[in-house]
């Protein structure tokens, strides 16, 4: 790890933009199927697990539009309980989709997460 080493009397300030968790954000993103309707999310980290994340809502029939620093999911219109294969492999945190669907729908198909041979 840096360090930073700050000689003399003079202040220290200045900003820094915090990007949001996504251990937070996974749950949630998943937790919207429970709304029926539209959920405003902010801060999401725009990385590969919130994408595909994304990507399985889109497939199961939810509407997702991102917006600069906002994510609004609708999930009206879900009428899919499966989620493709092709998506659940590429993370293992997909599997929390499951329990969104069997709350709300009492119905989910799923297969292994994140290529685990278990």
């Amino acid at each position: 790890m840096s360090e930073y080493i700050i000689k003399g009397g003079k202040k220290v300030e200045g900003e820094v933009t915090i990007s949001g968790s996504k251990n937070a954000a996974l749950p949630i993103i998943a937790a919207t199927i429970l709304h029926d309707g539209k959920t405003t999310l902010y801060n999401v980290p725009n990385i590969h697990d919130t994408q595909m994340m994304f990507e399985i809502l889109k497939q199961i029939g939810a509407e997702v539009i991102k917006k600069k620093n906002k994510v609004v999911i609708d999930t009206r219109k879900i009428s899919k309980y499966e989620i493709p294969e092709e998506l659940m492999r590429q993370m293992r945190s997909s599997v929390i989709f499951v329990g969104a669907l069997v709350g709300k729908y009492k119905n989910a198909t799923f297969s292994y997460p994140g290529d685990c041979d278990i």
